[in-house]
């Protein structure tokens, strides 16, 4: 037997695996309730085989809390109907549900909800989300307490397995850390007055729901930073929460994430290390009587099975893997972890989030649209011929699903590696892990028998020779170079990146974009020792990444030197004897400056390879357009409107436009999920 697939008790609780879908908010609510879209995603997990989900991250219990990325608010008693609704679905499928619930303290914003003043222990400000908190007082904090118990009723009568009480970084642990409380009155000063709160919290919960109720506790483990929680400070913590009696878990986190790089080394994308806390949360395992649950970083089947076999935790969250996969217990049960789709830190869910927008994967498009998209692919009633044009992730999805629907796939790949951007996406250090992706892709569609043609770059009647029922074109795109004179002395990204040039000496870097490439190639660029100047046009560099993602990226690229400059367009460039004369303008003022360098390097988007889709067009069904509304619902996008077609016809990814990776694996998806 796998050590992860054993069951576990807690107390009167069976659970029938060690995997845990922790708490976290996909800000998927409606009205602060967790609706169909919120209760499908996580009855998909259920389905998946997982032994518990925690859900409501950060679910709120009081008006002066607000629910700044789309947290549920159990703050009055119209959610219990919408609890009792996702209880039902995820135990039908054999999971074990708890729900979170917190008072945020100052970690959240003043300008937001009902416009209340932040709480907190001190007037101490959060960078992370920007409030000064007002200082709480004796009946501010009689009012929490009771909150907090009025909520876990409402979980109670939810039908919730238990309850799991949120102190790291939130109210609870903003009293405890002597970096944040800096009070003179009982709340304050010893660890006896700073666990006050915690205490009064405990009881009070434990007096409305009785004894029978689970009741859990994510707690710090070690704050990991100067003038925090220290490690014995935090082990002392949790043996006076243990001895209470009163609680049956305790959920072990570390870290301070009380600004970006602080929330990145809690919920780590790319470029950090992997599970770093797993000794944290075995050290308090050794000092405390009571089940352990680590939620930090465990994206893979092998550190999971470590944290169990050498005995750091009883439980091990692994909840964004789950997002990459929620069948991953199911394929290991089966004997298949080859089969599970990677989490590889790509961030996508937890930026978003810090973005205002909802969770997705960045490498499973079904997540969080578990009402319009599958996980899990059927056959199709008929066998047609596929034709895939491009190996990139819109290709090798594309295929991979028209596979998985029993179709005949062939795929052409003008190149002579599969992977398509992600090759160069790779190239850089701190994101090289992406290539986890498209090695995902290639070995699925391998297992499948797709038919792959390597160095293919094939016209319209190569496509017609193969009598293809329907043919995909995610043919991608080229770099994209700025619309100025003497392009000939720049250099893309891609030049670099792909090795087709060199550069050296002084190197600026214009980034029109925002996002990760820019960065990935001035990543290269530095390593290699050269003096890069990376100028944005945007208010900010890696203007349209989150919070964690931009963080390790760019504190990486200032550790090697790379300079920002932003607020500035590009204008031209000529030559300067053997260097390239500059110009930039001020999108503020208008002013110009110039500066002259040894080489520039434009990272601009992409430009779609269209040709092939203009060539096939007039002799598809559906004129290569695919129904909107159709889309949307999840339904069959391909409609006849050329009754002498020959063939289906949709292009894909960076085909149609420059997105991004999510964007690609997203539209492969729905256009053959139906086929």
């Amino acid at each position: 037997m796998d050590p992860l697939l054993d069951s576990f008790q807690i107390r009167h609780l069976s659970l029938r695996n060690r995997i845990v879908s922790t708490a976290h908010a996909p800000s998927y609510q409606q009205d602060g309730h967790p609706k169909d879209r919120y209760s499908l995603y996580h009855e998909e997990k259920a389905k998946g085989g997982v032994g518990l989900t925690i859900i409501g991250g950060s679910t709120n219990i009081a008006p002066d809390s607000p629910s700044v990325f789309g947290q549920l608010y159990a703050g009055d008693d119209s959610i219990v109907p919408w609890f009792q609704k996702l209880t039902s679905g995820v135990k039908s499928h054999g999971a074990a549900i708890m729900c979170q619930i917190t008072h945020m303290g100052r970690r959240t914003a003043w300008d937001d909800g009902h416009w209340l003043p932040v709480a907190g222990p001190s007037p101490t400000r959060e960078r992370a989300h920007r409030a000064f908190p007002k200082a709480m007082e004796i009946e501010d904090i009689e009012r929490v307490v009771q909150d907090f118990a009025l909520a876990a009723k409402r979980c109670q009568d939810g039908g919730f397995d238990g309850i799991e009480l949120l102190s790291h970084s939130h109210l609870l642990g903003q009293f405890l850390s002597p970096l944040v409380n800096h009070r003179q009155d009982e709340y304050g000063g010893s660890l006896e007055n700073r666990l006050r709160l915690t205490m009064q919290v405990i009881q009070s919960v434990r007096d409305a729901v009785g004894p029978e109720m689970i009741l859990g506790m994510r707690i710090t483990g070690d704050e990991l930073v100067a003038g925090g929680l220290d490690a014995d400070e935090c082990v002392e913590i949790a043996q006076q929460i243990a001895g209470t009696g009163e609680i049956d878990f305790l959920n072990v986190l570390a870290g301070a994430p009380y600004d970006d790089l602080g929330l990145a080394g809690w919920v780590s994308p790319m470029g950090l290390p992997s599970a770093p806390h797993l000794s944290i949360a075995g050290r308090i395992r050794a000092a405390v009587d009571l089940p352990i649950l680590h939620a930090g970083g465990v994206a893979d089947i092998a550190t999971a099975r470590h944290a169990i076999t050498q005995g750091h935790v009883d439980l091990i969250g692994m909840t964004r893997a789950q997002m990459a996969d929620p069948y991953l217990v199911a394929k290991l049960e089966a004997g298949v972890e080859d089969q599970i789709r990677p989490c590889v830190g790509l961030g996508y869910c937890v930026d978003r989030v810090n973005q205002g927008k909802p969770a997705v994967c960045g490498h499973n498009a079904a997540t969080g649209r578990e009402a319009t998209m599958p996980h899990v692919i059927t056959k199709a009633e008929n066998q047609r011929r596929v034709v895939v044009v491009g190996g990139g992730p819109a290709g090798l999805e594309a295929a991979r699903i028209s596979a998985e629907r029993g179709h005949s796939v062939t795929l052409y790949e003008a190149s002579d590696r599969l992977g398509g951007q992600v090759n160069l996406a790779a190239k850089g250090t701190t994101r090289r892990q992406i290539w986890g992706v498209a090695d995902w892709l290639i070995s699925e569609v391998a297992r499948l028998g797709v038919k792959i043609h390597m160095n293919s770059y094939i016209e319209a009647e190569n496509v017609m020779a193969a009598e293809p029922d329907v043919v995909i074109l995610a043919t991608g795109g080229v770099a994209r170079l700025p619309e100025i004179e003497n392009q000939n002395l720049l250099i893309s990204s891609w030049e670099v990146l792909g090795g087709e040039k060199r550069v050296s000496g002084e190197v600026l870097l214009f980034d029109e974009v925002g996002d990760h490439a820019a960065l990935v190639c001035a990543d290269v660029m530095a390593r290699a020792g050269h003096s890069v100047r990376l100028v944005s046009p945007d208010r900010m560099v890696a203007h349209d990444l989150g919070p964690t993602n931009s963080a390790v990226v760019l504190r990486d690229l200032a550790f090697h030197g790379v300079k920002h400059q932003c607020f500035s367009d590009f204008v031209s460039v000529s030559n300067d004897k053997n260097r390239k004369r500059v110009v930039l303008r001020d999108v503020l003022t208008d002013v110009q400056t110039e500066i002259v360098v040894d080489h520039v390097v434009t990272e601009c988007g992409t430009e779609a390879i269209e040709d092939l889709y203009y060539d096939l067009k007039s002799g598809s069904y559906n004129c290569g357009q695919l129904d909107h509304k159709a889309m949307i619902a999840g339904n069959d996008p391909f409609r006849k409107r050329n009754p002498d077609g020959q063939y289906y016809l949709a292009r894909i990814g960076d085909a149609v436009a420059s997105r991004n990776i999510h964007a690609a694996l997203f539209d492969a998806l729905r256009v053959c999920k139906g086929l």
